[in-house]
């Protein structure tokens, strides 16, 4: 004969036995109080949780708002948007899915190493850009009245290194940076360079000698074949523009983000001062 396991009663066979037991010695009475106090004591447990469950949100929500209090307006205004119009490109098709949103909250934790506190408030801002927010056409107009033309720069690059977080990108994705920078009065030479820089990214572990030099034209916003001072000249430019001192304001992450475009774009300029002997 097989033999088969005998689970043990539970505690619902635990609380029959108890409820017999008292039946039999105290009778009715005894048995409708304890069912009363089980009654009564589910439901303080009940009210218990649900203040734990309010006062640890509210524990957070002060976090949350200490956070930002001790941020500068431009700061919170800069993270605000730049929120807003990366829900709106991942709604374009219609709908905002679970990838969607873990692809926003990851670029948030991973690229601009947000730490917990920041990760809550990202998400508010994501939930009230999913309920209630201004087209993007009214965000992208705010933003180019209210920022120079650097932190404009650093929303591009950020838009772009967000779509290129999970690869393949589409068409229809760079068309949309691209309208943005458009609509940003970002100059197309500036828009090409970001956009080039992130495409020859994707083959970064398999480039070549001729490859890594296209890349390092393309992080100066150059066309193959420019000649050393047309080099010159655009590092001159983009170190001023990508300055970290211009974005400082809007907090260290985004002044990190510059202090980065800076080591990609000096080492671009290193490999054509040695290429034409300038070193």
């Amino acid at each position: 004969m097989q033999y088969r396991y005998q689970s043990e009663p539970g505690c619902g066979g635990c609380l029959l036995f108890v409820g017999l037991l008292i039946l039999l010695t105290g009778g009715a009475p005894a048995l409708l109080n304890f069912l009363g106090f089980l009654f009564f004591a589910g439901l303080m447990g009940l009210v218990l949780l649900f203040a734990a469950f309010w006062g640890f949100s509210f524990y957070i929500q002060r976090r949350v708002a200490a956070y930002a209090a001790s941020q500068t307006e431009a700061h919170n205004r800069f993270v605000y948007l730049l929120v807003h119009i990366l829900v709106h490109i991942a709604e374009r098709d219609g709908h905002f899915s679970r990838a969607e949103q873990a692809t926003i909250t990851q670029f948030f934790q991973v690229n601009l190493r947000y730490n917990p506190d920041q990760m809550r408030w990202v998400k508010q801002l994501i939930k009230e850009a999913r309920q209630s927010s201004p087209g993007m056409e009214s965000l992208l107009e705010e933003f180019r009245s209210q920022f120079d033309y650097e932190p404009r720069l650093i929303l591009l690059e950020l838009v772009y290194r967000m779509l290129y977080t999970q690869p393949p990108v589409s068409e229809a994705d760079l068309q949309e940076a691209r309208n943005i920078a458009v609509f940003l009065q970002i100059s197309a030479n500036d828009q090409r360079s970001i956009e080039a820089k992130y495409r020859h990214q994707q083959y970064r572990e398999a480039a070549t000698a001729a490859q890594s030099e296209s890349q390092a034209y393309a992080v100066l916003g150059l066309e193959p074949g420019a000649d050393f001072e047309a080099v010159k000249k655009a590092y001159r430019k983009l170190s001023m523009q990508y300055h970290p001192d211009k974005v400082a304001h809007l907090g260290e992450e985004f002044k990190a983000v510059a202090e980065e475009k800076m080591k990609e774009i000096n080492a671009a300029y290193s490999h054509f001062k040695k290429r034409y002997g300038k070193a």
